[in-house]
């Protein structure tokens, strides 16, 4: 799966999770069905976690300025964003090619390239790395409980 791929799926995942989330919140708010954000939150929040891992991936193998990257992670926060945000990149060819550090690319430089290499050359355990750390912090979250009681 090359960047623009993968990054194109998990930008229309996250607008469809949006709209999951924004339904529950009409559930919940305008019909009293408590229920309906636990489930468009929680689908939401994972598909969250995995738009913010393949932005820091995408940001590092294809060498995006830090204004890019920022940009990148800002638009998995504001609802629809994220769709304009991967047609800017696609449109500027920030996705164009496959991996630079994947299999039979360039050596990784830096820890975060070296930590993408392993991740690109070992796709069956970054995976499972990857989803377990996504599945701890999202259970953390949910722990957490809603945003908006955090610090309340």
């Amino acid at each position: 799966m090359t960047p623009r791929v993968l990054y194109k799926r998990l930008a229309l995942a996250e607008v469809v999770t949006w709209t999951l989330l924004i339904l529950g919140m009409i559930g919940k708010y305008g019909f009293g069905q408590d229920w309906a954000t636990s489930v468009g939150g929680g689908i939401h929040g994972f598909v969250f976690l995995c738009y913010v891992v393949a932005t820091l991936a995408v940001w590092t193998d294809k060498r995006w300025s830090a204004g890019t990257g920022i940009l990148g992670l800002v638009s998995a926060v504001i609802p629809y964003a994220t769709v304009p945000f991967e047609r800017s990149v696609e449109r500027r060819g920030l996705l164009e090619g496959p991996w630079r550090l994947g299999p039979g690319g360039e050596r990784p430089g830096g820890p975060a390239d070296r930590v993408l290499s392993f991740a690109l050359r070992s796709p069956v355990v970054a995976l499972l790395v990857t989803l377990i750390v996504v599945a701890i912090v999202f259970s953390l979250l949910v722990t957490a409980g809603p945003p908006t009681e955090w610090f309340s």
